[in-house]
């Protein structure tokens, strides 16, 4: 009889950003949809969620994605709930107001590192300044496994059902990026985590670790973002210049909020060069890769209609809390 090893991957209580944590429950069925994945549990005291004397969390399955890395594999994106059912309070996804007509892309942007140093730095000190490695190619670029990594992540993504729209070198020696798009409020960031979690499990066999912080080297190079690209159906179809400028206001009004919802040591990396606005100002501009929201040409000639790039969020933040804020933010303005 055929068994089936479904992977229940969450976040846990650590701060500032969670961890995914994981563990395998056997079946005898295949799971035809995320409905016929049981809850479970396991030991919040273990995790930064629990008390040792009252230790139960429950995990609610909330999304499901082959595993083709495993014979007979799932993985289960879950919430961490209270054992009488509420959300726990590191459960930031059930934060995010429920719109199926909000659309997310997400740009993940990390570094490769192995031995302490990213992935073709030498032992000591700096490689060449930052300049031919943004989508190059050649070893001296981006040295012998990084893209055989960056490659057979991008199957095991597809494999999984998630959108994975394209990959990149990046500025920085030993940076790479990958994009998620997804339709649903909620979708993009299980899709993310999810495709995180594939990404560190791929790099086991690499001895390869991820270092997803925002600026891991301080100085001339590029710190690691996760721009976030959002819209409405009311941005899509209806906008209109007074509505932006509306939603513009509401952003700058929220700044602060934004912020504390977009990743540790952001001013390590929002300092108003390498691409990026300074933490303590909020600005937009057309095509304006320095400013804290790109507005994109076709956005403009569209009758400001579209979608918009907060280039704020950075690679640590947690696609959850990044969602939230967006939409609560976009919430505030009126749409009549």
């Amino acid at each position: 009889m055929s068994k089936y090893k479904l992977e229940y991957i969450w976040l846990d209580g650590y701060q500032p950003v969670p961890n995914l944590r994981g563990k395998t429950k056997i079946l005898d069925q295949a799971p035809g949809s995320v409905e016929d994945c049981p809850q479970w549990g396991f030991d919040g005291s273990s995790t930064e969620q629990a008390d040792g004397s009252d230790s139960d969390c429950m995990l609610k399955p909330v999304a499901l994605y082959e595993d083709a890395a495993r014979e007979n594999g799932y993985l289960v994106m879950c919430e961490v709930m209270l054992p009488n059912g509420d959300p726990h309070p590191s459960n930031y996804r059930s934060t995010i107001l429920d719109d199926p007509d909000a659309w997310f892309g997400l740009e993940q942007e990390y570094f490769m590192m192995q031995n302490g140093r990213a992935l073709g730095w030498p032992e000591d000190g700096y490689p060449s300044p930052q300049g031919p490695y943004y989508t190059s190619v050649g070893y001296n670029n981006v040295g012998s496994i990084a893209r055989e990594i960056v490659d057979e992540h991008l199957e095991l993504c597809h494999a999984a059902g998630i959108n994975h729209e394209g990959i990149n070198a990046e500025v920085a020696k030993g940076q790479w990026e990958f994009q998620v798009f997804a339709k649903g409020s909620k979708a993009c960031a299980d899709d993310m985590w999810i495709a995180r979690y594939l990404l560190m499990r791929l790099c086991e066999s690499y001895e390869v670790t991820i270092d997803w912080r925002c600026k891991p080297y301080l100085g001339d190079w590029n710190g690691s973002g996760m721009h976030c690209n959002f819209s409405t159906k009311y941005m899509r179809e209806v906008g209109g210049k007074a509505y932006f400028e509306a939603l513009m206001e509401a952003f700058e009004r929220n700044k602060d909020e934004h912020i504390a919802a977009y990743g540790p040591d952001n001013h390590l990396r929002l300092t108003g060069l390498h691409e990026t606005q300074s933490i303590d100002k909020f600005s937009w501009g057309i095509a304006d890769r320095g400013a804290s929201i790109r507005v994109p040409h076709s956005f403009v000639n569209n009758d400001y209609k579209g979608y918009l790039e907060d280039r704020r969020p950075n690679s640590q933040g947690d696609p959850y809390q990044i969602c939230s804020r967006v939409l609560k933010t976009i919430s505030e303005v009126p749409t009549s």
